[in-house]
């Protein structure tokens, strides 16, 4: 009888802002962890998110582990800020044994064309999967025209899948298709770990959710958020404060009577809570950094690693 393979390899979910790449992988872990939000661009830095998967295939039997690593969106801007972002992207998307493209039905086809010629490394285009997401939104013969436009280009990838998060999902079809082009290894990490971010890590991103879900405007992406303090116990207490570019920013995320920022906090306790599964007490306080986002000093201060960029 021959033996059970095991499996390992780092998968990078890849696309356009808002192309519902968190989304996925919440949806595989079954658990918030990946910041979602209506508004594109969300998610800044990677967050590796470890699964576990076992199945039969052409290969053999085997045990798998797949490491996600959630990345931000592929776009341009002059805005150090979002050169982060993209340098993240690209980064993820050479460095990583795989990738996935998530590209919405209703994208044109010409942005998987602009993600082609993104990489110097054409390596990478023999090396990901085509996902084509929300696929609830169109009709059957609909969605066949955009699988059709896409396998033009099936010589740069290894498969395309189509999948919707939000009807009838089914990762199995997915999952089978990454691990069949994962590397042979040893599981790198426990396979009781679900992510390698940090619980800090992970309540600033719920906060950040939170700030997106009930600020609009340009404020979300001229904000971020920085815990101060966590205190551990019965009941989580964590202090954290909520950065913004102008003074006059300060004042709409406090909102009038402290109305929004109350929004804000109840929301992201609510997460939070669901996360850890205890008790949270948050407090939120509001500071005003000019030109955060546009400077390397202000950007390390925070938190953002801008020591590989280019």
């Amino acid at each position: 009888m021959q033996d059970k393979q095991t499996r390992c390899g780092f998968v990078a979910t890849l696309g356009r802002p808002n192309a519902g790449k968190s989304t996925l992988l919440n949806a595989l872990l079954g658990q918030k962890i990946s910041l979602t939000s209506h508004k594109a661009n969300a998610t800044r830095k990677q967050l590796q998110i470890i699964m576990q998967h076992s199945g039969v295939d052409t290969r053999g039997s085997y045990d798998a582990q797949i490491i996600f690593v959630d990345t931000p969106g592929i776009h341009h801007q002059e805005k150090l800020l979002n050169q982060y972002m993209l340098h993240q992207s690209l980064r993820a998307m050479n460095d990583c044994d795989l990738g996935i493209y998530l590209a919405p039905v209703s994208d044109e086809v010409r942005y998987y064309e602009e993600f082609l010629n993104l990489s110097r490394d054409k390596s990478v285009h023999n090396k990901h999967i085509l996902l084509i997401s929300k696929t609830d939104m169109v009709d059957k013969t609909t969605l066949m025209k955009k699988i059709a436009q896409y396998q033009q280009y099936q010589s740069h990838y290894l498969a395309l899948v189509p999948m919707s998060v939000k009807k009838g999902f089914y990762p199995k079809d997915l999952l089978e298709s990454i691990t069949l082009f994962l590397p042979d290894s040893a599981f790198l990490f426990d396979e009781e770990c679900i992510t390698t971010a940090q619980t800090r890590e992970i309540v600033k991103e719920l906060i950040r959710e939170s700030v997106f879900e009930n600020l609009s405007d340009e404020i979300p992406y001229e904000s971020d958020v920085v815990i101060e303090r966590y205190e551990e116990g019965e009941i989580e207490r964590i202090y954290a404060t909520i950065i913004v570019e102008k003074q006059s920013q300060k004042g709409v995320v406090i909102g009038a009577k402290a109305q929004t920022i109350k929004r804000i906090g109840i929301l992201a306790r609510k997460n939070i809570e669901l996360f850890l599964d205890k008790q949270v007490f948050l407090k939120l306080e509001v500071s005003v950094q000019k030109g955060w986002s546009k400077e390397t000093k202000k950007l390390k201060k925070i938190g953002y690693d801008c020591a590989d960029m280019p």
